[in-house]
């Protein structure tokens, strides 16, 4: 099957993510779901979504122009905009990385990642990932995000591509890994 990497731009675009994160939302899991396939944490509506493409590309997977797949991204300088994620960017600031603190690189957060459970297994993560890069690369030295540390699955894929554990930090719900993707790697 083919599948087309892009920017998302339209509101079949963002509905399909939407969509896609309805069926891997954590609280639409199990939890034996949720250690087999993984999961999502946050939920975003049509008008955040296409706040965050205004800022930066929302990369989608499309087979057959339906979302199979979504890389959300942001920037530091978007930290308030999703009032629960602020204790991942105050737990980002007190981060280094090569003996610099993480803030004084440009770099921007993987918003959350997803692919499909029916196309899951085609390292679509790390194409997904690949594409960001590709289209945000030249201005970003890395890519910085947040793994819940019971999301066995994500870390492993996450690795598998080249994130690294930089630290851990507990918020009122989760314990998080934080995770890091050197675009020079």
């Amino acid at each position: 099957m083919n599948i087309q990497f892009k920017a998302a731009t339209t509101t079949q675009h963002f509905e399909g993510i939407l969509a896609l994160q309805q069926k891997n939302i954590y609280t639409s899991l199990s939890m034996a779901e949720q250690q087999q396939q993984g999961f999502v944490f946050a939920e975003h509506n049509l008008e955040l979504l296409k706040t965050l493409a205004a800022e930066l590309p929302q990369v989608v997977a499309l087979a057959n122009d339906q979302v199979v797949g979504y890389n959300l991204a942001m920037t530091a300088s978007m930290k308030s905009i999703i009032p629960s994620i602020i204790p991942m960017f105050d737990a980002f600031e007190r981060c280094t990385y090569k003996d610099k603190a993480l803030t004084s690189y440009p770099y921007i957060v993987g918003g959350q990642v997803c692919v499909d459970q029916n196309f899951r297994g085609n390292g679509l993560l790390s194409k997904l990932y690949h594409a960001t890069k590709d289209l945000v690369g030249k201005d970003y030295q890395l890519c910085v995000t947040e793994i819940s540390t019971r999301n066995l699955l994500s870390l492993k894929i996450h690795q598998r591509m080249g994130f690294e554990v930089i630290s851990t930090y507990q918020d009122d719900k989760e314990l998080w890994n934080i995770v890091l993707w050197d675009f020079s790697k």
